[in-house]
């Protein structure tokens, strides 16, 4: 068969293709951003869907295909994201493009509890999408997975691996339980659908077999690790608050953290439903969490991924910061002692623009450093930059390599903290 997937790079998407290509299906994976690194030799479509707003955006890329799989979705409306056009208005008319293109199979992912209730901008524009579908003359199956974990540190599995190793774990107040569900049997899920003569016009919650708390679901993750039970506390809710608002406004720099407004209106709801229509229809039996962990023992790239987990946006909020205060600070209160710096060297004449030219530089870095489409550009540049101050620093005032503060020795962990940086930059 030939199979359409967009948000072909998310947890479900990746998977899918890898699995589909895998057992010898030709696959087009749409995604927002190409990365043909992955999966070169899979067909790639740059679209994105939230652009993507007319049917004739997707006739193109729909000859020859006999199924299409919808697996886009975004938390949160952002700078960069838009839940109403991807979720309904995009999704919408994809689904008109496949019933003009005659292609009748199409399996959508929703989520859990959408039909329910809608606490947020997410699960509305969910439940609008997966209404368009159900008014198109298709062959439908739209599946609405709970939390879905497994092995690839992404999204949720990466978030709860990261609570798995703080030494005192903090708890949300007022979450609900969450039946997770394992990738393995949402893509088996998936390939049963695809086959020829399998049931359609179905709306199945895909969750697992137990009902745990987020608690719960960390401790499974911590004695996966081999480590022992955390101390545990629950965040008064301003605190709480303030950690989602945080999460807001790195969205609006264009990173995707877990812990956003939306999700703290979805997780009051909780993420649970009845398997058993989606066990009957079709023959599989969901793992539990701690089953399929056994299955695949913890190795120590993991418990490093979890040790960095949090360290990871303390970079990213320190580093722009450091570079920005460090800029500021020279136009301001430090900038005579940044002249005087300069007097007597052979720069000396241009003492003043010399400095400004560093703080402009410096407050330049950590903007690029904080906006995620330039973050990369913006480590690159401060090496640069910190190079370049080692350099002249050399040069100009050999003798700051013997302050007692170190002011040249201490550009060393900084270039280290920024290849650190670079190491783990990649989300996904």
């Amino acid at each position: 068969m030939k199979i359409l997937v967009t948000g072909a790079s998310g947890l479900i998407g990746a998977a899918l293709c890898a699995r589909l290509a895998g057992e010898s299906h030709e696959v087009v994976r749409v995604l927002h951003h190409p990365d043909t690194g992955v999966h070169p030799e899979i067909q790639t479509v740059s679209l994105d869907i939230a652009r993507a707003l007319r049917p004739q955006d997707w006739i193109p890329y729909l000859a020859g295909v006999d199924a299409v799989v919808n697996c886009a979705g975004v938390l949160q409306d952002s700078a960069r994201e838009n839940t109403r056009h991807v979720h309904s208005t995009g999704a919408s008319a994809l689904f008109t493009a496949c019933e003009q293109a005659g292609v009748n199979k199409v399996i959508h992912f929703s989520a859990i509890g959408v039909d329910r209730q809608q606490p947020s901008a997410f699960s509305a524009s969910k439940l609008a999408g997966d209404e368009a579908l159900m008014a198109r003359s298709l062959d439908w199956v739209i599946l609405r997975p709970s939390v879905v974990l497994g092995r690839p540190a992404f999204g949720a599995s990466a978030l709860f691996r990261g609570l798995a190793a703080l030494p005192l774990l903090p708890l949300m107040p007022g979450t609900g339980r969450l039946q997770v569900v394992q990738l393995d049997d949402v893509i088996s899920t998936v390939l049963f659908f695809l086959k020829p003569g399998s049931p359609s016009h179905l709306t199945l919650d895909l969750a697992g077999p137990e009902a745990l708390s987020m608690s719960e679901v960390v401790g499974r993750y911590r004695r996966w690790f081999g480590w022992s039970s955390a101390r545990e506390f629950i965040l008064p809710n301003w605190a709480a608050a303030i950690l989602y608002r945080f999460g807001d406004a790195a969205a609006q720099l264009g990173w995707r953290p877990p812990m956003r407004s939306n999700a703290a209106k979805e997780i009051a709801r909780g993420a649970v439903g009845d398997p058993q229509p989606w066990m009957t229809a079709t023959g599989i039996q969901p793992s539990s969490l701690t089953s399929a962990l056994r299955l695949n023992p913890a190795t120590v790239q993991e418990r490093w991924f979890a040790g960095l987990y949090f360290v990871k946006p303390a970079l990213f909020v320190i580093l722009p910061l450091f570079w920005i205060i460090t800029g500021i600070i020279s136009l301001t209160a430090g900038w005579r002692s940044g002249v005087d710096l300069l007097i007597g060297t052979a720069a000396g004449p241009l003492a003043e623009p010399a400095v400004v030219a560093g703080a402009l530089a410096d407050i330049a870095v950590g903007a690029l450093i904080a906006w995620r489409p330039t973050s990369r550009l913006g480590l690159f540049g401060a090496i640069a930059v910190s190079l370049f101050y080692a350099i002249a620093g050399s040069i100009l005032r050999p003798d700051l390599w013997l302050e007692p503060l170190g002011p040249l020795i201490k550009i060393l962990p900084i270039l280290v903290l920024h290849f650190a940086a670079l190491a783990i930059l990649e989300e996904r």
